[in-house]
């Protein structure tokens, strides 16, 4: 290309000249010098030129119609594409990442955030998602892959599948009356499919375009992914469609294309678990059942793709996760086995110099998500606890893998031993003759480990520190309470919320050294600050820790020392008056601890009667593991003291056990007359029921002299 004066003229000229040529756009793409001039154009026109009628935006529109003439066409889906490109890394910088951790400065995240909450705002998802009708296939995937990899949260997740174009959500309003319900207006409306968008991503299923099929699919999955709404529509018949969604689903997870086969079991396993129906002996378990047939085929061939076995580690995560049913099944058929095998197939346990610098980014990736799958299915059996650490001996794996310098290895190790440290036989064999346990502290100790990373060894360590463990005083006197209090002043809830777990933990059955020790470097002040703080998880723990201090008389009496009675009042009050179950339970143990001291002690509850009147409202309205010690606590005072019968009765509680052994199995009993009508069924409280039947006999039969 000669020419390199860049004027308005001879811009027309060049335009004029490749419209329609394929030979003279082709030697002018390979004139990279050229190309470069043009961009510039665009950013910075030049700023003198022999057109002087000519101006700057001319030049840019001339420049701009020299690079893209006659190609509209292909500049929405080149367009789509580079949003879809754009959003997708905006939204892993925000998190969280859909394969493995990911480290980004907190500045840049905070941007990020703020950019893609913009995207999911009305007027932009008006200007995106109509494109999904658009009439290229291109422009169809890119933005189905967008929905994919963006939609990573419950609002955004919300706020496409609610969408509609302008003229279908004038329709759905102007149809609508005041109490109906939008899922219930028509059969063929948009919101009893799903959503436009759903609706249109499943018809993408229908087409023989595999990259469509394996976008739409993911957007779907995206869509489907913690949301009952879509998840149970997907599962629905829809009134112009042969079959269901889900099966259509299903049907796809045999595809002669591994990428739509693993598409669909990712987004079969979302919809599954979103419809809360998998359980054993539903019509759904056996489609969980046909997941876990493609999870195995892939992890069992050995020409796949490390990012394939990636993808099929993390679609058999998303159906086990918190499932104990679906971990048994994938332990009974092998695949656990599969995941473990492959787990130490890839990691030498022999740690050389190249070893960390030369190891592919997959093998990496591929090895967390072993390792994160393996903790899941893990986390409830012991069984399969042993089967992990004994028969598999997993152990040397997770121990190499803790000091490996990639942070979602090391989290995914400690995460792993926290599901193996769940079984008291692990923590008293393997984690403890192995050292892995003190590894583990070594890296929850140090103070510029990534936050993720001390998250999860917290969250072990909370494992090692009962009372059964052997590791406990190892790790007192290694500084464990220092680095807990530390984590106390952390800006994550849920660290802090952990770090107090541990400390609930470490006083379990302790000795008053023990006790002693832990309340100096806690403080008394702190731990009344606790129990009255506004999140209800963080009182459970503080609850809970003031439970543990009072397990026994010294206990008690350790508590009613360094607490006055005014702050103590409030502390139980608070507690008792708690809208959280948990925070009630702790606060019902404690109380019931409280008891079991002296005479002194138990007048302290019966001197502030609005204690007794709490403990009524919670006998009516909790669940049985908090009725329990609190029946106990009133059996325990009438023990003591027989005359506390007509404070009992004037609160009410006497008649409220008197309904609670009036039961009949299957009935449901009004067990607060006068009250809060709470109703239950009796027989599921069996052990209540026997702690107030001793109750009412003391009452109704003690000599009252032999109790004075």
């Amino acid at each position: 290309m000669e020419m390199r004066t860049v004027t308005i003229s001879t811009l027309k000229r060049l335009k004029n000249s490749v419209i329609g040529n394929p030979a003279a756009k082709l030697d002018l793409a390979q004139d990279t010098a050229f190309i470069h001039l043009l961009v510039n154009c665009l950013k910075h026109p030049p700023t003198s030129y022999t057109d002087t009628q000519g101006s700057h935006d001319d030049i840019r529109i001339e420049a701009a119609h020299v690079i893209a003439p006659d190609d509209a066409v292909q500049l929405k889906p080149a367009l789509a594409r580079g949003l879809r490109v754009l959003s997708t890394a905006i939204a892993e910088v925000v998190g969280p990442s859909q394969l493995g951790l990911r480290t980004w400065s907190s500045d840049l995240r905070s941007e990020a955030k703020a950019t893609l909450s913009y995207l999911f705002e009305f007027d932009c998802l008006n200007i995106f998602l109509p494109l999904l009708t658009d009439s290229s296939s291109q422009t169809n995937i890119a933005i189905a892959q967008l929905i994919s990899t963006t939609v990573r949260s419950e609002a955004h997740r919300n706020a496409v599948a609610e969408w509609l174009p302008p003229a279908e959500r004038s329709k759905e309003i102007k149809s609508r009356r005041g109490w109906e319900k939008k899922e219930l207006i028509t059969s063929g409306s948009p919101a009893r499919q799903g959503g436009w968008v759903v609706r249109l991503l499943v018809n993408f299923l229908q087409k023989k375009d595999l990259k469509l099929q394996e976008a739409a699919l993911g957007a779907i999955s995206s869509l489907a992914m913690e949301n009952t709404v879509v998840a149970t529509t997907l599962t629905r018949s829809w009134h112009d469609a042969v079959d269901t969604p889900l099966n259509t689903i299903l049907n796809l997870m045999k595809s002669r294309s591994t990428d739509v086969q693993l598409a669909a079991s990712l987004c079969a396993a979302h919809v599954l678990r979103g419809t809360a129906s998998h359980h054993p002996g539903s019509i759904y378990y056996s489609a969980a059942l046909n997941v876990i047939l493609v999870v195995n085929r892939v992890l069992s061939s050995s020409s796949e793709t490390p990012q394939n076995k990636i993808k099929t580690c993390y679609t058999l995560y998303h159906l086990v996760k918190d499932d104990k049913d679906l971990c048994r099944e994938v332990y009974e058929r092998g695949t656990l086995e599969k995941v473990v095998l492959l787990a130490k197939h890839i990691t030498p346990l022999e740690k050389t110099s190249e070893w960390e610098e030369d190891e592919p980014e997959s093998t990496l990736a591929l090895r967390e998500a072993t390792l994160i799958v393996i903790a899941a299915i893990s986390l409830f059996d012991n069984n399969i606890r042993r089967e992990v650490a004994d028969d598999l001996q997993l152990v040397p794996t997770i121990q190499v893998s803790l000091s490996h310098k990639n942070v979602g290895i090391r989290h995914a190790a400690c995460t792993c031993l926290r599901a193996i440290s769940r079984a008291v036989a692990m923590i008293r064999t393997n984690i403890t003759d192995s050292d892995i346990g003190m590894k583990l502290f070594a890296i929850f100790q140090k103070e510029d480990e990534d936050p993720r990373v001390t998250y999860a060894a917290l969250n072990a360590i909370c494992n090692l520190v009962i009372d059964f463990s052997p590791l406990r005083p190892k790790l007192l006197a290694q500084g464990l309470l220092p680095r807990l209090v530390q984590l106390l002043s952390s800006d994550d809830l849920n660290m802090r919320v952990s770090a107090l777990w541990a400390i609930r933990n470490t006083l379990q059955k302790s000795d008053p050294s023990t006790r002693q020790t832990t309340m100096s470097h806690l403080g008394w002040p702190r731990l009344v600050m606790l129990c009255n703080d506004s999140s209800p998880e963080i009182q459970e723990q503080a609850m809970g820790i003031l439970h543990n201090l009072a397990e026994d008389e010294r206990g008690v009496d350790y508590v009613f020392e360094s607490i006055n009675t005014a702050t103590l009042v409030n502390c139980i009050t608070f507690g008792l008056e708690s809208s959280n179950e948990h925070v009630t339970r702790y606060t019902a143990c404690f109380l019931a601890n409280i008891a079991n001291g002296s005479r002194e002690q138990q007048d302290f509850i019966f001197a502030h009667a609005h204690f007794i009147h709490a403990i009524h409202d919670c006998m009516t309205d909790a669940k049985s593991d908090t009725r329990c010690p609190l029946i106990s606590c009133i059996l325990s005072l009438v023990q003591s003291n027989i005359h506390r019968k007509h404070e009992l009765a004037e609160a009410g509680i006497i008649t409220t056990l008197r309904h609670m052994c009036d039961w009949t199995a299957g009935v449901s009993v009004s067990m607060s007359p006068g009250g809060r009508h709470h109703r239950m069924h009796m027989d599921d409280d069996k052990e209540a029921v026997k702690l107030a039947r001793s109750v009412l006999d003391l009452l109704e039969h003690s000599n009252i002299g032999d109790l004075l």
